[in-house]
C-alpha cells in the first residue's frame, strides 16, 4: 500500500501568522500522511519554518487550523500541546541542540526517560547510535564530537522514543554536503523503519531529493506541492 494511501495524519488549513507587522504565514495549508516524508521548501523569509512551528504545536497560529489524528492543536492548553509534542513528536534542528551535559548516549535516551521508560531507555539509546553508525560516541560529551556527529546523534535521538511524526528544520545547513547527504539517508531510513512521518524544512533541492514529495512555501502561502522523485537507497 502507499503511504498517502493510508490517510493524512496532520492537517493545517488557511494559517495565518503575523510577527509584528510582517506576515509571516498568510493562509499557509498542507497535509501530512502517516508515513511520509514532505520537503517544506522555499527561500529565506518565505515562512517555512514557522509553518513548521505550527504543525509541531510549538507556535501556536493567529487563525486557521492544525489538526492532528483529528485533534485540534491551535486551541490545546500549553501543557497539552507539550504532552503532545513529549509523546507524539521528534526533533531535529540546523545545529542538532544537544544537552552538553549529558553524555551523547544519554541524549538519545533523554525523551525516553522523560516518555517513562527507565530501565530500557540506555539501551535503546544505544541502539539507535548504532543504527545512525556513531555507537563509538555513547560515552563521549557532545562538546566533545564533531558537528557531523553531533547531527546524527540527534538524528538518533529523534526517532528513539517512537514518535509519529518528525520535524526536522535544516537538518543539513551547518554540514558539508558529503555528510549532509548521509545524515539525510540515515534520517529519512530511520524514520521509514520506524514507521514515523517526517516534515523536512529545507532550501536544498538534494536535501528535498530524500522526500516523497515538495511543498513550496511562498510568501507564506501554499500554492504548489508536487512529487519528487524516490529518495536515493
Amino acid at each position: 500500500m502507499n503511504r498517502t494511501e493510508l490517510g493524512a495524519l496532520l492537517v493545517a488549513a488557511d494559517l495565518r501568522k503575523t510577527y509584528g507587522a510582517t506576515p509571516a504565514l498568510d493562509g499557509a495549508s498542507i497535509e501530512i500522511n502517516t508515513g511520509e516524508v514532505v520537503a517544506v521548501m522555499g527561500p529565506s523569509g518565505s515562512g517555512k519554518s514557522t509553518l513548521l512551528h505550527c504543525l509541531a504545536a510549538i507556535v501556536t497560529p493567529d487563525g486557521g487550523s492544525v489538526r492532528y489524528a483529528g485533534q485540534e492543536l491551535s486551541t490545546m492548553s500549553d501543557r497539552g500541546r507539550s504532552a503532545q509534542r513529549q509523546s507524539d513528536f521528534g526533533f531535529v534542528f540546523q545545529f542538532g541542540q544537544l544537552v552538553p551535559e549529558p553524555t551523547c548516549g544519554e541524549n538519545v535516551a533523554l525523551p525516553l526517560r522523560l516518555n517513562g521508560v527507565r530501565r530500557q531507555a540506555s539501551a535503546r539509546g544505544r541502539e539507535w547510535l548504532e543504527r545512525l553508525e556513531v555507537a563509538e560516541l555513547a560515552d563521549r560529551h557532545p562538546g566533545k564530537v564533531s558537528g557531523g556527529q553531533a547531527q546524527r546523534v540527534a538524528v538518533a535521538r529523534a526517532p528513539a522514543p517512537g514518535p509519529r511524526v518528525v520535524f526536522a528544520d535544516e537538518p543539513t545547513g551547518a554540514l558539508d554536503s558529503l555528510t549532509g547527504e548521509r545524515v539525510m539517508h540515515l534520517l529519512t531510513s530511520a524514520a521509514r523503519e520506524s514507521g514515523a512521518a517526517v516534515v523536512l524544512v529545507t532550501h536544498e533541492t538534494r536535501v528535498a531529493a530524500y522526500s516523497d514529495r515538495e511543498v513550496v512555501v511562498r510568501d507564506g502561502r501554499t500554492p504548489t506541492a508536487h512529487r519528487v522523485p524516490a529518495a536515493r537507497p
